[in-house]
């Protein structure tokens, strides 16, 4: 009997999970590891954040779907990677420490293959004063939006007395990544706020890493919009505009204060600004884990990059950016140092960031990281799934590939939640990674590159809440819906 074990249980690491356990026989073992033990669909988050929904709108418990799928949850920590087994038994495991158990309760679990999905850290810790325990608001989990959506609803009673408000939102460091989660959250809080008729005692500030508004981690984009080839920054900046929303561009911020954050900006400047609310992003790393050849001596550099994330079959040579092209970017997500090791989603390490690396003359990186969320990760999930369950029956090396420079991506961003008056962008990008050899100019093919707003958006965002949980649920028909 073989095991696979799957380290996570997010969009990743589920979606790796039921496609393996559809897959295999039940002969086979799947086990998931995480230390959440509720599946989350993030992207409703922002809903949550602005008091729309519920933390259990967004979440259901984990445990019932996998012992109803014959798949086995432990609950806990992933803390160790043995890929060598030790000097007591040679077979492969991973150490973890159960939630329940107390410090010091370490699990042994064997695999045969091992999926890393554990997604990022949140990396508050990077800028001072950042996050929910400090002095700002995040949507990175349920509990985090819903402290956001109690924030706004004390920042709206204070606009009901009269007094003016100034809400910032956007990215609380000059490295991080989802630009994209910030930008829909705004632009809900915008509306929100006028839905609640108190938007003219609001100024909304937008802060980010971004080079130019639009980029979101992925050097930008060009779409086709009514006849029209449009930059992304014209896009985001026309929906700004229409909505009285200032940005800010090209910042790392430095510290946050309860009701003001420092920040530097690409030209070396420095600045302040006030602020009653604050919603900012943190950046990401791995989650740290570590790994032990059979003697237990450290090999975590052998498996992961410094900033904690796996490496795969990406061309990790270092050279300018210039120098760098689609083909760097991995497909099979594969471990180089054993071939029974995969990372998927968040988890894996990018070769190069998509968007031009920029540092500030103080020696500051203030550039969006490459985002790997959501449409992507679930391909990736998927495919290394595929690979995983073919390599137990007998192929050589993986059979299914998923780099981000050879598939598009979907995103439907809300920009108002309401049945006839609320809006969302469409917009759909292909390839995620630019590829300048396929297609000379943009790096995208201009045909499945386009985006749109409105109200059909809406429904459509819509839709998929509902569409994606049900498949998270693994309810009835759920591998005919699309990753």
């Amino acid at each position: 009997m073989s095991r696979v074990v799957v380290l996570g249980s997010g969009i990743a690491g589920h979606t790796a999970a039921s496609f393996a356990r559809r897959w295999l026989p039940r002969t086979e073992t799947v086990t998931v590891v995480s230390p959440v033990d509720r599946y989350n669909w993030v992207p409703s988050n922002i809903w949550v954040g602005v008091g729309l929904m519920q933390p259990h709108q967004v979440t259901f418990p984990l445990a019932p779907v996998y012992e109803r799928h014959g798949i086995e949850f432990v609950h806990g920590f992933a803390r160790q990677i043995h890929p060598e087994g030790d000097a007591g038994d040679s077979r492969p495991f991973v150490a973890v420490e159960r939630v329940a158990g107390g410090d010091g309760d370490f699990l042994r679990l064997p695999y045969d293959f091992l999926i890393n999905a554990t997604g990022p850290r949140l990396r508050f810790d990077m800028t001072e004063g950042l996050g929910p325990e400090a002095n700002s608001m995040s949507v990175c989990t349920p509990e985090h939006a819903q402290l956001a959506a109690r924030a706004l609803d004390r920042a709206v009673e204070r606009m009901r007395r009269g007094q003016r408000q100034r809400f910032v939102v956007g990215v609380g460091h000059g490295g991080c990544t989802c630009e994209g989660a910030a930008f829909e959250y705004i632009v809900n809080l915008e509306f929100e706020l006028r839905a609640r008729k108190v938007r003219e005692l609001a100024e909304i500030v937008w802060i980010t890493n971004e080079y130019e508004l639009g980029d979101f981690g992925m050097a930008g984009m060009q779409m086709r919009r009514s006849g029209y080839l449009i930059p992304a920054s014209i896009f985001t900046a026309s929906l700004f505009a229409e909505r009285g929303i200032s940005w800010i561009t090209r910042a790392h911020v430095r510290k946050v204060e309860p009701d003001r954050l420092s920040y530097e900006t690409l030209d070396g400047g420095e600045a302040e600004l006030g602020f009653d609310f604050a919603m900012l992003l943190p950046p990401f790393s791995g989650v740290g884990l570590r790994a032990f050849d059979r003697q237990g001596t450290e090999i975590t550099d052998r498996l992961f990059q410094p900033n904690g994330f796996m490496r795969v079959d990406g061309d990790y040579t270092p050279r300018p950016f210039e120098e760098w092209s689609a083909r760097d970017w991995p497909r099979t997500y594969q471990s180089p140092a054993y071939p029974n090791l995969f990372a998927a989603g968040i988890a894996f390490a990018p070769p190069h960031p998509i968007s031009r690396p920029h540092t500030s003359p103080r020696g500051t990186v203030i550039t969006p990281a490459a985002p790997r969320t959501g449409m992507p990760s679930a391909q990736i999930g998927r495919a290394v799934a595929r690979s995983v369950v073919d390599m137990l029956r007998g192929a050589p090396r993986p059979t299914a590939t998923a780099s981000m420079a050879e598939m598009g991506a979907a995103c439907v961003a809300s920009a108002g939640a309401n049945p006839f008056s609320g809006t969302a962008a469409s917009m759909t990008v292909y390839p995620v990674v630019p590829d300048y050899e396929r297609y000379p100019g943009y790096g995208r093919d201009m045909k499945r590159t386009f985006g749109e707003i409105g109200l059909a958006g809406h429904w459509i965002k819509i839709l998929l809440h509902h569409m994606f949980i049900y498949k998270a649920k693994l309810r009835p028909g759920w591998p005919l819906i699309p990753e």
